[in-house]
């Protein structure tokens, strides 16, 4: 499996109060009319992680006020700058199921449909100008996360695979080149809600999870080998025993696209 799959973390999944939202109206397809959009597509900032709570459903923070969010921003970057193969404990993958040919059909089509829709952000500058956000945009990246807070809330409601969450670029000398898009779904989304839109057997969808926090106000200082996305610290007892704040799920779910690479492994990283 490609270690590109495991390298983005953001997710831009829905508001905040649909975190814990059921998921029965959210099973719905493209097909299904979506609430009218705001006038606003982009009030959320550009350093907000997407997929925290306090922007988010992927990120159960009851102290979102705090420097917590902040330190896990600062983990999740480490992380993902490093590669996702070696957060080990805290990540989650759906098993990977034997793939039927109705399985690679529809996740053909998704593929096709989705490189035909976002073939003009090729162009990142027309991205931004839809409303795509960089995250992190001055800190070196693997991959950046061009993330759309509108197309994140309304994948909580339906599934439409022209609408990523997030547009997938490499920094290049003169701007940014588009290699693939990511989608979302709220972190209490079921194996089979997340198998009709991505199938399991196709791609695996991924979450971020036994997060252990340094205490409050000594992330500067901390221990960021036992603290954070790659710290050794995995569960809550450890996580009280060194007096940090655990956080069980941190993002939603989210799957990785590259459709415009020349093979269907490639196209869905494995």
């Amino acid at each position: 499996m490609s270690g590109r799959k495991f390298i983005g973390l953001l997710a831009g999944a829905a508001l905040a109060t649909f975190a814990a939202a059921p998921l029965g109206a959210q099973q719905s397809q493209s097909s299904q009319t979506s609430p009218p959009k705001p006038a606003q597509t982009s009030s959320k900032p550009a350093e907000s992680m997407p997929g925290m709570d306090r922007s988010m459903p992927g990120m159960s923070m009851d102290s979102a006020a705090d420097d917590s969010a902040h330190h896990a921003e600062g983990g999740a970057v480490h992380a993902m700058m490093h590669g996702h193969q070696h957060m080990g404990p805290h990540m989650h993958m759906t098993a990977l199921r034997a793939a039927t040919p109705q399985d690679w059909a529809h996740a053909d089509l998704v593929a096709s449909q989705l490189r035909e829709a976002i073939e003009r952000y090729k162009d990142y500058r027309v991205a931004l100008a839809d409303g795509f956000r960089i995250f992190m945009p001055n800190l070196p990246q693997q991959e950046y996360h061009f993330t759309n807070y509108w197309n994140g809330f309304l994948e909580s409601f339906s599934f439409d695979p022209s609408r990523p969450t997030s547009l997938l670029y490499k920094k290049t000398a003169d701007g940014y080149e588009l290699i693939g898009a990511m989608y979302t779904m709220p972190k209490n989304a079921a194996e089979e809600q997340l198998n009709a839109r991505i199938p399991l057997g196709v791609a695996q969808w991924h979450q971020h999870v036994n997060l252990c926090m340094p205490p409050k106000g000594e992330g500067t200082h901390a221990d960021w080998t036992r603290f954070g996305l790659q710290g050794s610290i995995a569960t809550e007892g450890a996580c009280t025993a060194a007096s940090g704040r655990f956080y069980p799920i941190i993002f939603g779910w989210m799957v990785h696209v590259y459709p415009f690479e020349n093979s269907r492994e490639k196209i869905w990283g494995q």
